[in-house]
C-alpha cells in the first residue's frame, strides 16, 4: 500500500477480516458453481436453449438438422455393417 500514514493494528486486523469475508464468499460461490447438481442444471438449460427459442417455441430447423444427421450416421453405420458382413 502507498499510504504514508502508519496504520494501527486494529485497522490492519479489520482489513484482514474484510479480506477473509470476501475470500470466503468467493470460495462459497465457486463451490456452488462446481456442485454436480448445479452443473447438470446448467447443461440442461443450455440443451433446452438449443431446442427452444426465447418465446418457448420449438426451433424446428435445428431439430430437423439433428434428426437428419442422426439418420445419416445410422445409414453409414448400417452400410459399414453390411459391407463388413459380406466378407
Amino acid at each position: 500500500m502507498s499510504d504514508t500514514k502508519a496504520r494501527t493494528a486494529e485497522q490492519i486486523e479489520a482489513d484482514i477480516e474484510a479480506t477473509r469475508v470476501r475470500l470466503a464468499s468467493t470460495v462459497d460461490e465457486l463451490v456452488d458453481r462446481a456442485h454436480p447438481k448445479n452443473v447438470a442444471k446448467r447443461q440442461v438449460e443450455q440443451a433446452k436453449a438449443q431446442v427452444f427459442d426465447e418465446r418457448g417455441q420449438l426451433r424446428t430447423q435445428k431439430i430437423v438438422a439433428v434428426g437428419g444427421a442422426a439418420v445419416g450416421v445410422l445409414a453409414v453405420l448400417l452400410l459399414i455393417r453390411r459391407l463388413v458382413g459380406r466378407r
